[in-house]
């Protein structure tokens, strides 16, 4: 019963913080919203027992995607107004997608309750380990490709904050490296002062 209950104020929170990323004006707000939403389905994976995602959630996601996604934010200066101008032209794509992703989460709920019973798993199971196993046998190869993905991902962030601007003042560590004495220090003969 006390479980039931926890999960369905996680639930509850989980849908007004998801609720409160897509309206909120700011993206900065948006951003710690999903940081909330996280910690809410990390807390939900919790009281499913499968702990490796609940910690690879907060990892991954709070702890390196949001700040990526912050970074990005704050560096590229987008010009929000513009984005959001296409709000009403997409929307009903996006209640369609929605409205798929209900309908999955209903026939999932729907087949547990009325559905086949879980298999009961042996004493001293561990889906840590279960997961691994799978992972890096039979799905190596798309983990090596989202590996690959993810890497052309954070190769394409660095690249899109590298780009010159005219109000800010840039380094070139190749002309710095090239630089000899005889260019940087030149030396004065100066008649002495007499008193």
């Amino acid at each position: 019963m006390f479980e039931a209950v926890v999960f369905y104020l996680f639930g509850a929170v989980l849908l007004i913080s998801g609720l409160a990323v897509i309206t909120a004006r700011n993206p900065v707000h948006g951003a710690l919203f999903l940081v909330l939403a996280f910690f809410t389905a990390a807390a939900l994976w919790l009281l499913l027992q499968a702990e490796f995602l609940a910690i690879a959630l907060v990892v991954v996601y709070v702890g390196a995607v949001m700040v990526l996604f912050l970074f990005v934010v704050m560096m590229l200066d987008i010009n929000f107004e513009r984005v959001r101008e296409g709000f009403w032209r997409n929307l009903p794509l996006a209640l369609v997608v929605g409205g798929v992703m209900v309908w999955e989460m209903i026939t999932i709920l729907a087949f547990r309750i009325w559905g086949v019973e879980p298999k009961q798993l042996p004493a001293g199971y561990s889906n840590t380990k279960e997961l691994g196993r799978i992972l890096y046998t039979d799905y190596a190869y798309a983990f090596e490709v989202a590996a690959v993905i993810l890497l052309v991902a954070i190769i394409a962030a660095i690249s899109l904050t590298l780009r010159r601007r005219k109000d800010s003042r840039y380094q070139n560590p190749a002309e710095q490296v090239r630089v000899r004495s005889r260019d940087r220090v030149r030396l004065v003969s100066m008649p002495s002062e007499k008193d």
